[in-house]
């Protein structure tokens, strides 16, 4: 089977293509309002048979709707007493100290917050049942308001979902549903109902999007990238919708993972820099997980890739603000029209104009040549900022070009320094068609002394989607001290979670043979509000483990109870194994050297064309690394190393 990945960004599509141990890769302009027709237009240029081809893609769908507020008229259905839950939220603030706040609009419109009984206690029994009547009422409630969709939330339903199932059960076919004890089956009837009711916000968008391309790719089999770094049968991903939407970035992450592997190095800083926006995570390992997210103002309960996300990326737009400063993003000029050097009609400065009037970025070589770059128009649109900071257009770009890289590594400390977590310990990697041209002012700007700019750095996600694995991530909240259960209790508990997540791995064509679990609890402290997840053996040695834990985050133990919250099993399938072509090594150089003149350097630059690089091959900065899907600034003071993978391992050294 030809193996097809690809990423739908925001300024692009990314393609890469893995058929006979031979991986191609290929970007188009992206389509935000229908973006399947990027997809089928990249298959297009490929010239592929999609009899037995396997597609796997992250998509924007679910993202786009949310930050755009463009989701689909959804009810929601809630105990007597608690349908605002929702619109009070934690009563938190955005701006603490502005007593004065815009009045935010509630995610779910009053008319739309229904209620009905089908109460439960924190322990199960019923306090208040759920009638015939009652149903009746929401049929005619429904037929009245005519939703696209309906999200249904009853308290502790987690703990019995009889009473949600009947509710689901009368809601009619043509209307999208979500459960939250099926969503979400943890405690927290705020965070649960918030994911809840996204399922069914972008649920059908989704849904009616994959339709849309199963429709135009009938013969292909078609998988999605889910929010955790695994992925799921396209069929199956629209009742699911909510897991979806950090799924490019995701993909990103788990291709970071596998670079890391190759290469020997497991703890990584990631940034993957794209046309609109910068995602910042680390990898220690493994991915690192996160039920805590957070995406356009609301909490993102569902398990997801750990990263801090800024409106930073190579469309991002510079302007001045109303004092007179240099701004950079977060509006970014997205694919239409694009940065001005596109040529395709735009007219403000962004971040890619400044790197293409630095002479960072080749007219000849953007795209492997196939898309030529507008000198005039780059600097026609740096040159209103030039003259309102009364600076020379090369000043103006490398002003636009510090401020963007202070974002990003203000970002970077975000997920290190403010964690406990020194930068020189770890590796900078970069990717994301933009990301090479900035990596080594990070590493510099966080002191450290280690990068990657990875084989295939500018389609690095759409290589993600391939080496992921099918997955489930499942939870279950159950909640007792730790001390009070025995290890059978919590292994029955696991086995319950595990029997659900094999049907639905199984329906994807998963054997059981294929499938590795990895069993975890949310543990805290008795009496606190926030866990910390540790891995299950046993009972003793999670106690013993959280400790340890603790500490290391917190820098102190407390004589207090240990008490379980969360059970979570994890389960991936194992994949068709990906290997890269080795390169060659001390091949003979056939090209002729080509030198650029880049400002800042005193003497002209050697360009090296990545494709004609060999292994062992050390490259000493400043220098050019062009390739089909990216650019590479080797900065002056640093070392570049080709491995036999093809990865440019980047290392800090003392200038002469």
């Amino acid at each position: 089977m030809i193996l097809l990945g690809i990423d739908t960004g925001g300024t692009f599509t990314d393609f890469i293509l893995y058929k006979d141990g031979s991986l191609v890769t290929h970007k188009v302009l992206s389509t935000p309002k229908a973006p399947e027709r990027a997809i089928l237009q990249g298959i297009k240029e490929l010239q592929l048979d999609t009899t037995n081809l396997m597609i796997v893609h992250g998509s924007t769908v679910a993202t786009n709707a949310l930050l755009e507020g463009k989701g689909v008229t959804t009810a929601y259905i809630a105990n007597f007493g608690l349908g605002d839950v929702l619109s009070i939220g934690r009563q938190t603030r955005r701006e603490l100290y502005n007593l004065q706040p815009e009045k935010q609009p509630p995610p779910v419109a009053k008319k739309y917050c229904l209620e009905t009984g089908g109460r439960l206690s924190a322990t199960a029994e019923v306090i208040e049942p759920l009638t015939q009547s009652q149903l009746d009422t929401l049929v005619l409630q429904i037929k009245a308001l005519v939703p696209d969709a309906v999200a249904i939330n009853l308290l502790f339903s987690y703990l019995d979902d009889e009473a949600e199932k009947r509710i689901a059960e009368i809601i009619p076919d043509s209307i999208f549903v979500s459960r939250s004890s099926e969503v979400l089956a943890e405690y927290k009837e705020y965070e649960r109902g918030i994911a809840t009711w996204l399922n069914s916000y972008v649920g059908p968008l989704v849904q009616d999007y994959l339709k849309r391309l199963q429709q135009a790719l009938p013969q292909a089999t078609i998988a999605v990238m889910q929010s955790a770094g695994g992925t799921i049968a396209a069929k199956l991903a629209g009742k699911q919708a909510v897991h979806m939407l950090l799924s490019g970035p995701a993909g990103g992450l788990a291709a970071a993972k596998f670079m890391g592997d190759i290469t020997s190095q497991p703890r990584l800083l990631t940034f993957d820099m794209g046309g609109t926006s910068t995602d910042v995570a680390m990898i220690d390992g493994e991915l690192q997980l996160t039920s805590e997210g957070q995406i356009a103002g609301y909490p993102v309960a569902i398990p997801m890739v750990d990263m801090h996300t800024i409106g930073a990326g190579g469309g991002s737009i510079a302007s001045i603000d109303i004092g007179g400063l240099l701004q950079v993003g977060p509006e970014s000029a997205g694919a239409d029209p694009g940065p001005a050097c596109y040529g395709n009609g735009g007219k403000t400065a962004t971040v890619t104009d400044a790197n293409f009037l630095l002479g960072r970025l080749r007219v000849d070589a953007f795209l492997g040549g196939n898309m030529k770059l507008d000198l005039d128009a780059a600097r026609q649109a740096v040159k209103p900022i030039a003259d309102k900071l009364e600076l020379s257009l090369e000043d103006a770009a490398a002003g636009i070009i510090s401020i963007a890289n202070e974002h990003m590594a203000q970002a970077l400390r975000v997920m290190s320094v403010q964690r406990g977590i020194d930068p020189q310990e770890l590796s900078l990697v970069s990717f994301g068609g933009a990301g090479g041209l900035h990596v080594c002012a990070l590493a510099d700007a966080l002191t450290m002394t280690q990068a990657m700019v990875p084989r295939y750095a500018g389609v690095l996600s759409a290589l993600g989607m391939l080496v992921a694995p099918r997955a489930r991530q499942l939870s279950q909240t159950y909640n007792y001290l730790l001390n009070k259960l025995s290890n059978e209790e919590i292994e029955q508990r696991f086995s319950l979670l595990y029997q659900q997540g094999l049907a639905a791995l199984k329906e994807e064509g998963v054997e059981e043979k294929n499938i590795v679990a990895v069993y975890s609890l949310d543990c805290r402290y008795f009496g606190q509000s926030y866990f910390l997840n540790v891995k299950w053996e046993n009972i003793k040695s999670v106690a013993d483990e959280f400790q340890k834990l603790h500490a290391r985050r917190y820098g102190h133990q407390l004589e207090l109870e240990v008490e379980l919250v969360n059970l979570r099993l994890s389960l991936k399938s194992k994949t068709e194994e990906i290997k890269l072509p080795l390169m060659d090594k001390n091949k003979v150089r056939q090209e002729d050297m080509l030198f650029a003149k880049i400002v800042g350097i005193e003497k002209e630059v050697p360009i090296f064309n990545r494709d004609n690089l060999f292994s062992g091959e050390k490259i000493v900065g400043p220098a050019l690394i062009t390739e089909t899907v990216s650019t590479t600034y080797l900065a002056p003071g640093w070392l570049c190393e080709v491995d036999k993978s093809a990865c440019l391992l980047l290392t800090k050294v003392k200038e002469a």
